[in-house]
């Protein structure tokens, strides 16, 4: 998508250039082929208008300096407020609590379950961790056998209690973890077809129970313009600490 868009905004800065000043008059062609290229690409259109107007806002009369051309400003406003719009700095993962504690939420098919084993793959190699996985989807045929056949895999432990009460599960499944000297607990958690109340209400007791440092939103990346719908629905409810975007190939 970027470098598609960055073809079309080459073209469309080339009015900007050689004049003194950003203007609303040399910047239009540029914010409707930005806009264009966005939409095109499935962004929200809520998220294009915010975007368009954010880069609008700051654009406008803005003097150029004789170390930077006009189109080279423009080029870096845009570069910095798409930045911004995928969240700004990197924050990495919560590491250092003992045991730290991660709960993976999203919608049924998004990839939660691969996603963990991943996680857990990444967090020994890289931070050196001993993790475990908690199978708290009990209502998805297979899916505690999935897990189980990827920690196998990876030679990571996972806590199962087949198909108890999920809050009960990662309560005892803390009690392992300490037991044991698992200081990474994954939390593997069931999904929906949609946002609903029943799939949210089950997260927010899950969440009271242990308090988990992290809570990933696991989202397709194939969604479109729904995914903002979907992690305004998530972050209401859970107060999300960040994404994870799956099926991007």
């Amino acid at each position: 998508m970027f470098e598609y868009m960055g073809d079309r905004l080459s073209n469309a800065i080339k009015n900007i250039r050689g004049m003194g000043k950003i203007t609303e008059e040399n910047i239009t062609d540029a914010l409707r082929e930005i806009r264009m290229a966005l939409l095109e690409a499935d962004v929200n259109y809520v998220v294009v208008k915010e975007f368009i107007a954010s880069i609008k806002e700051k654009a406008l009369g803005m003097e150029v300096g004789k170390s930077l051309k006009p189109d080279e400003l423009f080029i870096k406003l845009v570069k910095d407020e798409l930045v911004n719009l995928l969240g700004g700095d990197y924050v990495p993962l919560e590491t250092n609590k003992t045991p730290t504690i991660l709960m993976l939420a999203g919608l049924q098919g998004s990839g939660k379950t691969t996603t963990a084993g991943k996680l857990a793959n990444y967090l020994r190699k890289k931070h050196a961790k001993n993790p475990m996985l908690v199978a708290c989807d009990i209502y998805r045929p297979a899916a505690i056998e999935q897990l189980e056949t990827i920690g196998k895999n990876l030679g990571i432990e996972v806590f199962t209690e087949g198909t108890e009460n999920p809050v009960k599960i990662v309560r005892d499944a803390l009690e392992y973890a300490k037991a044991n000297k698992k200081d990474y607990i994954i939390i593997d958690t069931a999904g929906r077809l949609q946002v609903d109340e029943v799939l949210m209400q089950e997260l927010k007791d899950i969440t009271t129970e242990i308090n988990p440092h992290e809570t990933i939103l696991v989202i397709d990346a194939m969604m479109g313009q729904d995914a903002i719908n979907v992690i305004n629905g998530f972050n209401d409810a859970l107060s999300l600490t960040g994404t994870i975007l799956t099926k991007l190939d």
